[in-house]
């Protein structure tokens, strides 16, 4: 399968940016190209996936690289697996497939098994697929970016579902021993809640319409984690306390060129926000670590996402990308 996609700037060693154009998924077929991987999901029209591995992959100098993307269904998901060949280094996994691709790889890595969540597939030699989770070293990253990494109190996690979970694990690994979800609910498949028990955390629940729990929550909190899609924290934002800790750290996994009103509301509280395309970044760096066995280098990769990130502020057109898998069957 070809197409005509939006090919990579820069060569060996260099920094892939955006360069005025908004930057999407490469034509993986296309000719010279020798190693293939692509972001999977629905949505990914708007992904900076792309942005980060050509970067990644450049900076490595790996130019027989090409990274794609494709919306795929969770009903797609087995027969997209299913024709990964040989050539293929793997896939990033965004929602709604996280928890759906937990149950279609062969084997899981010991965090994504946890968790029962993969953001990343790693083709082995002979096929093997292997589902693994960087989600949570991304956002273990973030939040050391921002001077966090012990915490000294209780967490509160913003949702209950995939990313969430991924928190767990990153809060965790911090020191975390005592959290409390805000989500409107906590049960059922999927729910993060039962990983927190499983971590050896003290987990609680407070409703995300309960006001008074959430401003209670928010105020004892050493750390905070929103895993909520865009807007739906917003209100939130209403409840932070006038003054917070500055050590307090919030992270919302919701980036954009402009902070969340939930960003900027702890901001002018005092406390300390931790960039929403930290945990973007150092998962694509641990994703391609993964698939190439070196270490990319992270600075030319931020300064990637950076620039694709002022490029799409000013509001570029995002350009089709050529399907890059095979059709469903």
């Amino acid at each position: 399968m070809t197409g005509h996609g939006v090919t990579g700037h820069g060569g060996s060693g260099g920094v892939v940016t955006g360069h005025g154009e908004v930057l999407v998924g490469q034509d993986v077929h296309a000719p010279g190209v020798r190693r293939r991987a692509a972001v999977v999901g629905s949505p990914v029209a708007h992904s900076l996936s792309p942005t980060l591995h050509r970067a990644a992959y450049a900076s490595l100098g790996l130019t027989d690289w090409a990274y794609g993307l494709q919306d795929v269904t969770t009903d797609q998901l087995p027969d997209v697996l299913s024709g990964l060949d040989s050539s293929w280094a793997g896939l990033s996994v965004t929602m709604p497939l996280k928890l759906a691709a937990a149950g279609a790889v062969d084997v899981k890595d010991s965090v994504a098994g946890l968790l029962g969540v993969v953001n990343t597939i790693v083709v082995q030699p002979g096929g093997l697929i292997v589902g693994a989770n960087t989600d949570v070293a991304g956002i273990a990253g973030a939040l050391a970016d921002a001077g966090l990494t012990a915490a000294d109190g209780p967490a509160v996690v913003l949702g209950a579902r995939a990313t969430a979970s991924s928190a767990v694990a990153a809060l965790g690994s911090a020191g975390v021993r005592e959290l409390t979800f805000v989500a409107r609910n906590v049960g059922g498949p999927g729910s993060a809640l039962p990983v927190a028990h499983r971590a050896g955390l003290a987990a609680g629940h407070v409703r995300l319409t309960d006001t008074a729990g959430v401003a209670r929550a928010l105020a004892g909190a050493a750390v905070v984690v929103s895993t909520l899609p865009r807007g739906v924290a917003d209100p939130v934002a209403e409840l932070v306390p006038a003054a917070v800790r500055p050590e307090a750290v919030l992270l919302d996994v919701v980036y954009g060129p402009t902070p969340t009103p939930l960003a900027a509301a702890w901001a002018a509280s005092g406390g300390t926000v931790a960039e929403g395309w930290g945990m973007l970044l150092h998962q694509a760096v641990d994703q391609v670590r993964l698939w190439t066995g070196r270490q990319p280098d992270a600075v030319a990769v931020r300064a990637a996402l950076l620039d694709q990130l002022a490029v799409r502020a000013r509001g570029a057109a995002i350009p089709d990308s050529p399907p890059v898998l095979p059709p469903a069957r």
